[in-house]
């Protein structure tokens, strides 16, 4: 159990040169001197002795920046995590959960941005831009319609249709192409989008091959020798997605065989953790494959959306206690407090423990004027605005009082 009061001296620390919008806003709401901004991720060891020296409230991250349990446990000081992009598998969300620490993240703000990229690379593998450009730059003058197509006409499928997918779609069916889906969910479908009742018939289907799934254990290598054999002889392959949806190996072996005519990767098994850091890949070797250094979301638009929505989400959650829009609490809105002292006490969600709280203030002539609970299997999520006038308690006695109640996993002022 963790128990807090109320930080005047809010600690932010923001990694991996998350945008400019963020820092700006934190600086405006706990002051320039207590933002710590570094450009680049930090190792789980340096992100430990970091999170300690600095006593970190807020701590905002991107991909790269690994938070597990054991950065947890030792971030005793920690309250939330933002993670400025849509995934939030960097985050071990169930020990985040037990240590009453809340993660929000931003899954809609660069959706607009990675369906751009799927349009623009559709259209590049379909023409062959990434072999003539190579040439040119090499000083050949490659001038030929061999293997050069639109794109209008042609099948586009989208292996998961969520947010990305759907945008995707849209966009790529202005552009004259039929749109077939496949998703384990019912999805309803936009405009004249199609169907498939399997991952298989989609791909036999599809002249191009979206990806646009998480990264969760059905679907590491998705994308495989099996499957790839379902796709059509000639096809192109986009992974826009995440690094372990396609096997390497297989996709190698179709690229150099010719089953698969070209693809265009975004994301890899495999990352570098910097600029600094070599990218080592065996499609490197493949002229016909576009490979970008996972930016499928990096536009100064998405960025600065991603920079404004997950700041906000933070921000509100330190000062008011609100987790609407968290990924692992239970979701509560909760509007700014008045003149009353607010309390949030995180505990597991077991009979008794608000008999108990509410014992604690009815003993000591604790008047409660709000109260805002929600729970979602293993812990409950509890807001409580109070008034100290009739009773002799201090606040550090009643967070005290409450902090040892069996169950709790955090209590804190806000």
């Amino acid at each position: 159990m963790s128990q807090n009061s109320p930080n005047t001296n809010v600690q932010v620390l923001l990694l991996e040169g998350v945008s400019e919008e963020a820092v700006r806003l934190f600086s405006k709401e706990y002051g320039k001197e207590n933002i710590e901004y570094i450009s680049h991720a930090l190792s789980e060891d340096e992100l430990i002795i970091k999170l300690k020296e600095k006593k970190v409230s807020i701590l905002g991250i991107r991909s790269k920046t690994k938070v597990t349990k054991k950065v947890l446990e030792s971030a005793t000081d920690l309250v939330v995590v933002g993670c400025f992009c849509i995934g939030t598998n960097q985050v071990d969300l169930l020990s985040a959960k037990e240590r009453g620490v809340t993660v929000f993240n931003a899954p809609f703000s660069n959706t607009r941005s990675v369906a751009e990229f799927v349009v623009g690379a559709t259209i590049s593998l379909l023409r062959g831009l990434g072999e003539k450009n190579l040439k040119m730059h090499q000083g050949e003058w490659c001038k030929s319609a061999k293997n050069s197509y639109e794109v209008r006409g042609k099948n586009l499928g989208l292996v998961g249709y969520g947010n990305i997918g759907i945008q995707a779609g849209i966009l790529a069916s202005n552009l004259g192409m039929n749109i077939y889906y496949y998703d384990p969910v019912d999805k309803l479908r936009i405009g004249n989008a199609i169907s498939c009742k399997t991952l298989e018939e989609l791909l036999s289907v599809s002249d191009v091959v979206s990806l646009h799934v998480p990264d969760i254990p059905q679907t590491r290598n998705l994308i495989n020798a099996e499957t790839i054999a379902h796709m059509k002889d000639g096809a192109f392959l986009i992974n826009y997605a995440r690094g372990a949806i396609v096997d390497i190996d297989a996709l190698d072996e179709a690229l150099t065989s010719g089953k698969i005519c070209g693809a265009a990767l975004d994301v890899f098994p495999q990352e570098p953790a910097s600029n600094a850091e070599p990218f080592v890949s065996k499609m490197i070797q493949h002229d016909n494959v576009l490979l970008t250094p996972h930016i499928g979301g990096s536009t100064t638009e998405a960025q600065t959306d991603i920079g404004i929505s997950v700041s906000k989400k933070l921000i509100t959650m330190e000062r008011t206690g609100s987790t609407d829009g968290a990924v692992n609490m239970p979701e509560v809105s909760i509007p700014k407090k008045t003149n009353s002292v607010r309390i949030n006490h995180i505990h597991e969600n077991v009979p008794g423990v608000m008999r108990k709280i509410n014992k604690i203030f009815a003993d000591n002539n604790v008047n409660i004027t709000g109260q805002f609970l929600q729970t979602n299997g293993s812990i409950g999520y509890c807001v409580l605005d109070i008034d100290l006038e009739k009773t002799s308690l201090s606040i550090s006695e009643i967070l005290k009082d409450l902090g040892a109640i069996e169950g709790t996993v955090r209590v804190r002022e806000v």
